[in-house]
């Protein structure tokens, strides 16, 4: 046992090295991003998707510099990793609506004018939504229209159309009159 530690003690030494790193940046990075989400009234799920984000992000990197302090040789890695990004890549392109989405909510997370309990109106050439969002998720934003329907409209879609704020936290007011009768 001691002599595997002897053979690969800078090998552990560089992987508890990066460990703390990355556990470091990423609780950084989850902290910051909550900071923000609580900054804008953006909801704690949402900052917690985007944690996991980053959180399979930094595993990633983690596993590719891994793979360098365990000594494997540039030349292999640069052949497994081509070879995984052109499956994925193909993946990709069959799926690249749901990542799109997926960017969009990004996206919407730090920069998106409107939160939770606004009533909007998404000006649609065939059809406008007028109603207010009550939930803003990875793959699409959730709005209730006048009627009680329930709207899911995608998220890379709200990003390409005009949308117009017709009142500010608007669900607490209809909170606040339903209450009164």
């Amino acid at each position: 046992m001691s002599s595997i530690l002897q053979t690969y003690q800078y090998e552990i030494i560089y992987t508890a090295i990066l460990l703390i790193t990355l556990f470091t940046i990423r609780k950084i990075i989850v902290i910051t991003v909550k900071k923000i989400g609580k900054k804008s009234g953006t909801t704690e799920a949402r900052a917690g998707l985007i944690g996991r984000y980053v959180t399979v992000t930094l595993v990633l990197l983690a596993i590719l510099i891994e793979t360098f302090i365990l000594g494997a040789d540039p030349s292999d890695i640069t052949l497994i990793f081509s070879s995984i990004f052109a499956v994925i890549g193909i993946g990709l392109f069959a799926i690249w609506s749901i990542l799109s989405n997926i960017t969009s909510g990004i996206i919407m997370f730090f920069s998106f004018p409107y939160k939770v309990g606004d009533k909007i109106k998404i000006h649609d050439k065939d059809d406008s939504i007028i109603g207010i969002i009550e939930d803003i998720r990875a793959f699409q934003i959730h709005i209730k229209d006048d009627n009680g329907n329930l709207v899911t409209y995608p998220n890379n879609l709200i990003l390409q159309k005009a949308v117009t704020l017709l009142q500010k936290d608007a669900l607490d007011e209809q909170i606040d009159d339903s209450s009164i009768l």
